[in-house]
């Protein structure tokens, strides 16, 4: 999918946020797992996953376009069930 789609699929799905207990298959208990894990499995990299935090709220090092590339929808409604964001040109979510 291209960034503007994938873009697309977050606002569609904004209205699950932080409705982890919809997430049909879980890789973790805890959504912040799931999240790492979902996205170092799409997108693999040697590098710490929390690029940045500021106050209660965290960046994901993950390349958008290199996510949006192999990610389908699913795995957006997924994210956003998780509390991701996509929120110019990065991944972030509240801790």
């Amino acid at each position: 999918m291209t960034l503007d789609e994938m873009e697309a699929f977050f606002e569609k799905y904004e209205d699950e946020h932080y409705q982890f207990d919809r997430v049909p298959i879980k890789i973790s208990a805890r959504r912040d797992l799931h999240v790492f894990i979902l996205m170092d499995r799409l997108v693999r990299s040697n590098h710490v996953i929390v690029s940045s935090a500021e106050h209660d709220e965290i960046w994901l090092d993950v390349d958008p376009e290199e996510f949006a590339a192999v990610a389908n929808e699913g795995h957006i409604q997924e994210l956003v069930r998780c509390g991701v964001r996509y929120d110019e040109d990065n991944f972030c979510m509240f801790v």
